[in-house]
């Protein structure tokens, strides 16, 4: 006896509804803020389990351990330096610099506050002052700064202030961390030249800070979007932060 076309929508429909019901008791779940925006500390209030969605990259399994240790190692050996930028969500900020030859390391941490060894509880809650910012471990011989910063401009919205996308507050706000006066100088003529040079719908509000201190965030954090590429995918889809990346700088 054939089966209807009728009979496999419905099984298939079934299917669907049972994966969703798993995903949705999973812990799954994009939030909305008050006002109705997705938030991504719906997603990052509780540490993830990164077997459940690890990566079948092998590069991405090799990344275990404690980032703060690698990057203090970095730091210690010749023709490493770092960079330090608030573009909003961190997740979202490690891929841009992870794919580009001469960076070393991204660590996603916290900067600009006052409130010493944050967690992210303490950052998501506002009042400790820190942006959640990226590190990007580099070699100067291999890339440039001044390339860092025109890869962290095609990736923020500098127009707005105390925000990126659906996130809201001053934990998500942008901001450049200059670590020495020849970086400063730099991102100071990156700023002036993207002003110059690029038809934005407002103002540039990005900041332009000395680094004080950096703290990693918490090791779930850490290389969030290989752990966990269907929600990071779903967050940053949600979030909207490609559709206002592209009428800001096209398809670049």
């Amino acid at each position: 006896m054939k089966s209807s076309p009728l009979r496999y929508t419905l099984v298939y429909t079934v299917l669907l509804l049972l994966l969703l019901l798993l995903w949705w008791l999973g812990g799954d779940q994009l939030g909305a803020n008050d006002g109705g925006e997705l938030h991504a500390s719906s997603l990052q209030e509780e540490p993830m389990n990164p077997i459940s969605e690890q990566s079948t990259d092998a590069s991405a399994n090799s990344s275990e351990g404690d980032n703060s240790q690698t990057a203090e190692r970095a730091n210690d050996q010749g023709g490493v330096a770092h960079a330090v930028f608030a573009g909003g969500c961190f997740w979202c900020m490690e891929p841009p610099y992870d794919k580009l030859d001469g960076v070393l390391e991204t660590i996603s941490g916290y900067a600009g506050g006052h409130t010493e060894n944050p967690s992210y509880q303490d950052v998501v809650a506002g009042g400790t002052g820190h942006a959640e910012v990226v590190k990007v471990v580099y070699d100067p011989a291999r890339i440039s700064y001044a390339e860092l910063l025109d890869v962290f401009w095609k990736n923020i919205d500098p127009t707005t202030r105390d925000r990126q996308f659906c996130d809201v507050g001053d934990q998500y706000r942008t901001a450049i961390f200059y670590a020495d006066d020849q970086q400063k100088q730099q991102a100071e003529a990156s700023l002036a030249r993207l002003s110059a040079t690029t038809d934005l719908p407002a103002p540039i509000v990005t900041a332009i800070e000395p680094l004080q201190a950096f703290y990693p965030a918490e090791d779930y954090h850490q290389d969030y979007y290989r752990k966990n590429p269907l929600r990071y995918k779903m967050y940053r889809s949600g979030c909207g932060r490609d559709a206002r990346l592209r009428q800001l700088w096209g398809k670049e």
